[in-house]
Parts: C-alpha cells; sequence; structure tokens
C-alpha cells in the first residue's frame, strides 16, 4: 500500500517493522562540528557551548531529520573529537601489570549481578528516555547504546598495546573482563527491553564493537568466536524475547566475522566502509537469523562520498541506496535507513552534508 506525508516517528516505525513508508527516513545525531551546527542554527560560539544537546538536536530539526541516535558532542570547545589527547596518553601508558592489577581489583561477575537494582536502574533510565524525547520534540529518540555489549578488546580503557598483549598472554585473566561486561550489558538489556515493551523506547538500536580494522579483525576469529560471541548472545536474549531489533556498527573489514554477527540475532548492519569490501551490493542479499531482510543504517560514506565527493556524487550515492535495498520488481531486499558510516566531521563540506539529507527528504520509494 502507497503511503504519503508521514510523521517521522511513523515513517521510522514503518521501517523498522519491515513495511514500506513513503520515503526512506533519515536518521542523524552525529555532526562532529560544532561551527556546522552553528551555521545551520544561527547560535554563536558561547551559545552552543551552554547546552551542545539542545542546538545540536535544533540542527537536526533544520536538516530535516527523522530520528536521532543521540547528540555527538566534543570533548572540549575547540575540539571536534570525543576523546582528548590526554586520555590517549594515559591509555599508552598502560603496561601489562597494570592491566592485571586493574582485573584483580574489579568485582567478581556474579557479585555484579547479585548487587543489581533493577527496579532503581529502570527509573533513572525510563526518567531519561522520557526527557529527551521530550527535548527531541517530533524527532524520534533512538538512542545507540554502546554498553549493551560483552566488550571484546577494552583497548578504550588501556590503549591498544597493553589490552591486546594482555588478552594473548593471560587469557585465563582477560577472561574475567568479558565475562564482567557480559554481565553488565545484560543488565542494560533488561532495562532497554522493558522500556520497548512499554513504550518508552522505539524497540530498534545501534550497538557494536570495533573489533576490526581495515585489514579484518584485530584479534583470531577463533579467540572471538570461543570467548566472545557466545557472551554477545547472552547479553541479546532479554532483548530478542522482547522483539527488540538490534543494529551492529560493523566500521573496516567485517567480512569475515558478519556469520557470527547475524547468529547472535542481529537484525541489522551499520557502517559499510566500501573500501575495505563492505559494499552495500552484496550486504543487502543476507538475511537476519529469523529469515527477515537486513535493516541497513547507512551507507553515506564518511571516509570517500561526502568528503571527497561533489554534491551530485553525493546525490548518485543517496540513489544507489535507494535502488540497491529494492530488487528489480521493488519488492525488499533491505529495510533502509538513510544514515553516515560514521561521525561527519568538519574536513565534509557543509554543501555535501546539506545535499545529502536534501536528497533524502527530496524522495520517494
Amino acid at each position: 500500500m502507497k503511503v504519503q506525508n508521514l510523521d517521522k516517528k511513523t515513517r521510522l516505525m514503518r521501517t523498522f517493522q519491515l513495511e514500506t513508508p513513503d520515503r526512506p527516513p533519515i536518521l542523524g545525531g552525529w555532526l562532529a562540528a560544532p561551527e556546522y551546527i552553528q551555521a545551520l542554527t544561527g547560535c554563536s560560539e558561547d551559545d552552543y557551548w551552554t547546552d551542545p544537546f539542545r542546538w545540536g538536536i535544533e540542527a537536526e530539526h533544520i536538516l530535516g531529520s527523522d530520528g536521532v541516535i543521540g547528540i555527538f558532542t566534543p570533548i572540549h570547545r575547540g575540539e571536534f573529537r570525543c576523546v582528548d589527547g590526554q586520555v590517549i596518553e594515559r591509555r599508552a601508558a598502560y603496561t601489562i601489570d597494570a592491566v592485571l592489577d586493574e582485573i584483580a581489583s574489579y568485582p567478581e561477575p556474579e557479585d555484579e549481578e547479585s548487587a543489581f537494582d533493577e527496579e532503581a536502574a529502570y527509573t533513572a533510565y525510563a526518567t531519561e528516555l522520557r526527557q529527551r524525547q521530550v527535548q527531541c520534540g517530533d524527532i524520534l529518540w533512538c538512542p545507540a547504546d554502546w554498553s549493551v555489549i560483552p566488550k571484546a578488546l577494552w583497548y578504550h580503557e588501556f590503549g591498544h598495546e597493553a589490552a591486546l598483549s594482555t588478552l594473548a598472554l593471560y587469557p585465563d585473566r582477560y577472561r574475567k573482563l568479558i565475562r564482567l561486561a557480559a554481565v553488565r550489558g545484560r543488565q542494560r538489556a533488561t532495562l532497554i527491553a522493558r522500556a520497548a515493551q512499554e513504550g518508552l523506547h522505539p524497540g530498534v538500536f545501534l550497538t557494536g564493537e570495533d573489533i576490526c580494522s581495515q585489514q579484518g579483525p584485530m584479534v583470531s576469529p577463533k579467540f572471538l568466536r570461543r570467548e566472545y560471541f557466545p557472551w554477545l548472545a547472552y547479553t541479546f536474549e532479554p532483548l530478542l524475547a522482547a522483539g527488540v531489533k538490534i543494529i551492529w556498527h560493523c566500521d573496516g573489514d567485517y567480512r569475515v566475522l558478519l556469520d557470527d554477527i547475524l547468529a547472535c540475532g542481529v537484525a541489522g548492519l551499520q557502517g559499510f566502509q566500501r573500501e575495505c569490501g563492505m559494499e552495500l551490493e552484496w550486504i543487502v542479499k543476507r538475511r537476519a537469523r529469523n529469515g527477515d531482510p537486513l535493516i541497513i543504517f547507512g551507507p553515506m560514506s564518511v571516509t570517500e562520498t561526502l568528503p571527497f565527493g561533489s554534491p551530485a556524487d553525493v546525490r548518485a550515492e543517496v540513489q544507489r541506496a535507494m535502488s540497491l535495498c529494492r530488487d528489480k520488481a521493488g519488492q525488499l531486499e533491505a529495510a533502509l535507513v538513510f544514515f553516515t558510516s560514521n561521525t561527519i566531521t568538519p574536513d565534509i563540506p557543509l554543501e555535501n552534508v546539506r545535499v545529502y539529507w536534501q536528497t533524502v527528504l527530496d524522495s520517494a520509494w
């Protein structure tokens, strides 16, 4: 049935339910360029820093987003990253012994599980969801959640060298980190599932972990299949039981791990670096574990098309994505939600950002 002039929430929810909306919806929230937000909204730099969330949402309204997964806020004024150099230096200073000491200081997973106060945690979580949706207005608050996964590599905490060396040399002790994160992730999953059942959460969200580089997995797939993916499936159980759909962020070359991710119950994918072989042409042919078409958050490239392409290239990329997500008979190959492969940084021309949004807004299925 052909539909026209849907409101933003309905457009997104129809797509999440694998139904055809009036046009593909568009997600925002990764505009990591405060100067662009200021240019779009007319606020001053001082105005912006008094309330980055407010002005970020205002920019999304002006661009025309149907939903947001969050509002990216830089670490401080004059920066566009969310991590500063001092944090990176602290991570790099970790030694293997320091990592082992921290692992020993962490609570046992069983103790973490028994100490969880679900009612208190849910009250706080539900309150935050309600408040954010009020701030978003008619834009659907569709928050990403990076804490719901068991976390395999821990380099954000300890730096790449120390974290991965500890994994290689002391796998038995490292296993505690993954188990602890899995317990915490399942607790978070319980909150999301409950909020979705109560209508406070859209029931679809983005999560994932950067475990692949442009050359493939950073650690052995054999290790991940033995020590990580079973715990990932464990954390997802409450979500899948509640009918929540999980979209997995896949930077880099994820091809060797894609079957493993889908087998855990993931319903869709986001990322897609074409230069790493993650091409939409074959990705849309894949199916979720239950046989459904995938939900695609993407595929606008922040490493190729948006920073280096012309406005005509941007328009062509939008049309190409729409064409690939339908077969020759017009049937659904994949449910398309336009989104970027990663954050929109200041090296991407603002003109291309505007053209991207407007091309999607002007399109129709």
